[in-house]
């Protein structure tokens, strides 16, 4: 399975971004997917899930996590965007698994970087 992302940039707070990753190499319908950032010197935090529908606290009502089936590719809509928002953008799928667990991804996209200046 190959998840190829892309949509990073540079935005100004209270902008906003949309990210993009093309799942292939597996019926899209088999796997679950979600987003991850990590920002400079923290860990890998999830963002959002589809299936099941989950957000961040941190995130939840700014960003927007869906899926276009015909073209096999998950989106995240970021808006109002915040400084603390600024890391690398990571898309990654899994089988089975808990959606909030890094250990339960297989599949992992190369990431893209989001900066959000003040």
């Amino acid at each position: 399975v190959q998840l190829q992302a892309s949509g990073g940039g540079m935005v100004q707070a209270g902008g906003s971004l949309r990210l993009s990753c093309t799942v292939s190499g597996r019926p899209f319908h088999t796997v679950a997917t979600a987003w991850f950032r990590q920002a400079p010197g923290k860990e890998r935090e999830f963002v959002a899930s589809y299936r099941p529908f989950k957000y961040a606290d941190s995130v939840q009502g700014r960003f927007t996590n869906s899926r276009d089936n015909a073209l096999n590719t998950v989106y995240l809509q970021m808006n109002n965007l915040k400084v603390e928002d600024t890391a690398v953008y990571y898309c990654a799928a899994r089988v089975g698994g808990s959606y909030l667990s890094l250990a339960s991804y297989e599949f992992w996209g190369q990431g893209t970087q989001v900066t959000v200046s003040s």
